[in-house]
């Protein structure tokens, strides 16, 4: 009988998942964090008219993780908190090739938490009396002004975990625990690219920051080590700008 509760999936399998013009959330920060492998298949795919849903678009210069998907004219919306880093970004925005959506890197968080939450949103003052607040409804409480930034969903959620098991219980490290758990609650599809796979009940239940029922999927990533190598030859050797 096959294992009903084994979420282990193929990458490529994932791919059948998305179609030309959904909105799928990445984790991470400036590739930090973010599931690599699943970014470069997507590339691969050569699925086009994508929104994609992020914090900070990037490695800076582009050429690695989200900017890929951006110098490759596969998106054709991004909503997120910094764009800058990515030169691609900045020329095709510039030439009408591409939409922009910024909220404050704050904002941006709570209305995926509210995307995840069925809630209707989160009342802020971060951006009243700025550009921030056009076209946005603003309440006042006791006196205060606030601006109302609505819930944010996506199609699929890509996510980057450190280890997950076969039922989908995900443990994040470091950076990867920053916007990574709550995209998982704020997408129909969701896919968690791992550094490693175990069995269910391996987990410490309290290093579970993702349960499984939030996962669609598992999928075998980079290795922490081949992950640690990635970044080396970025950041350290140079590779990036050579």
């Amino acid at each position: 009988m096959a294992d009903t509760f084994n979420k282990v999936t193929a990458i490529d399998d994932v791919l059948d998942h998305i179609q030309d013009g959904m909105s799928i959330m990445i984790g991470g920060f400036l590739g930090v964090g973010a599931p690599l492998r699943l970014i470069d298949k997507l590339v691969a795919s050569g699925k086009k008219n994508l929104t994609i849903i992020t914090t900070v678009c990037s490695y800076p210069g582009g050429g690695f993780d989200i900017g890929k998907l951006i110098e490759n004219h596969q998106v054709r919306k991004i909503i997120a908190s910094h764009t800058g880093t990515t030169p691609a970004i900045n020329q095709q925005y510039l030439a009408g090739e591409l939409e922009l959506e910024w909220y404050p890197m704050g904002s941006f968080a709570e209305k995926i938490r509210c995307g995840g939450g069925g809630l209707g949103g989160v009342l802020t003052p971060v951006g009243i009396g700025t550009l921030v607040e056009e076209g946005k409804q603003k309440i006042q409480i006791n006196g205060k002004d606030y601006l109302l930034e609505t819930p944010l969903h996506a199609d699929v959620a890509l996510i980057n975990g450190f280890r997950g098991d076969k039922m989908g219980n995900i443990e994040y490290r470091m950076t990867g625990i920053t916007l990574n758990p709550i995209m998982a609650t704020a997408a129909d599809y969701v896919v968690a690219e791992v550094n490693e796979i175990v069995e269910t009940g391996q987990i410490d239940p309290y290093h579970v920051h993702t349960p499984g029922i939030y996962v669609h999927g598992v999928v075998q990533g980079y290795t922490l080590e081949q992950r640690q190598k990635v970044f080396d030859d970025l950041w350290v050797k140079g590779q990036k700008f050579a």
